[in-house]
């Protein structure tokens, strides 16, 4: 009962990155300049990963260095430019759903590369919640473009093939450690490009800076120190259907802030997503108790 606990409570705080990443939507069509988007990204990773380095005191020596310039691209670089490209290719709903499957893909490579089985209960859920958020954020009018759907599904293997090497590359440091590794990694890769093809940012405003630093704090530095401690203590495979909540957050937002309407369709995939993260888990939680 007491492992049972601790694994609940590290999959409820790292629920927080989800759920912030589905906030990143309202947070950048309300408060964040607009026509930015790389820079933006650059400005959510790298200060974070500075201020954590500066409060680590920490650098990756060796192979960590070449490690961490990996992981800092999958999981932040390439991951972010390809979910931007989506974006500007497809719906919103598409490109959620697409990058929806995620979960899937990290049972996969989890048993690939580090022999780690999933139950098969977590893996028939993680299919209903992809199918939930079809429900939530997919339209009839959706169009499809070719570029779009291999950026998103770039994305969620970026993504995937990140999570899944955090765990099996572990150092021997703290995750906050290695999160501050990843983030400024990912940060300064990110950093000539937003120099190279985007115009200088504008002076900014006091919504721009309210909302990269709730970006950089808890979408970044807070959100993927936890994600990244679920990762390594309990393995791939618990955090992924985690991902889930991003697009369930997002449709939630816009219906309570923006009074968007949520339709009954919508409802039953929020239903979907929810039930499906929370027997996943479950199954999972059973597994990871007995060993």
């Amino acid at each position: 009962m007491k492992a049972q606990m601790q694994i609940s409570s590290t999959i409820i705080l790292a629920a927080m990155a989800p759920v912030v990443w589905g906030s990143s939507y309202l947070v950048t069509t309300e408060l964040l300049p607009d026509g930015y988007p790389v820079s933006a990204a650059a400005l959510r990773a790298l200060p974070a990963g500075l201020i954590l380095l500066i409060l680590v005191r920490n650098l990756p020596q060796g192979i960590w260095i070449m490690r961490t310039v990996v992981l800092g691209a999958l999981n932040f670089s390439i991951f972010w430019w390809l979910l931007f490209v989506s974006a500007y290719e497809l719906p919103g709903g598409v490109a959620a759903t697409v990058s929806s499957t995620q979960p899937l893909m990290v049972f996969y490579l989890a048993r690939w590369l580090l022999g780690q089985s999933s139950p098969l209960t977590a893996i028939f859920s993680s299919i209903a919640g992809l199918v939930g958020v079809g429900l939530l954020v997919l339209t009839p009018e959706a169009e499809l473009s070719t570029i779009g759907l291999i950026a998103a599904l770039g994305a969620a293997v970026s993504m995937a093939l990140g999570t899944v090497l955090t765990r099996k590359w572990q150092p021997s440091v703290s995750a906050l450690t290695f999160t501050a590794w990843q983030l400024t990694a990912g940060g300064l890769l990110l950093l000539p490009a937003a120099l190279l093809f985007e115009p200088p940012l504008p002076s900014l405003t006091a919504n721009n800076v309210i909302g990269f630093v709730y970006l950089g704090l808890f979408g970044s530095a807070l959100g993927y120190f936890f994600w990244f401690r679920c990762i390594a203590k309990y393995g791939p495979s618990v955090a992924a259907p985690l991902t889930l909540l991003s697009p369930a957050t997002a449709v939630l937002l816009g219906w309570v802030i923006l009074g968007q309407t949520l339709s009954v369709l919508q409802s039953v995939g929020i239903v979907m997503v929810l039930s499906s993260i929370w027997i996943s888990q479950r199954a999972i939680i059973k597994v990871q108790a007995k060993k």
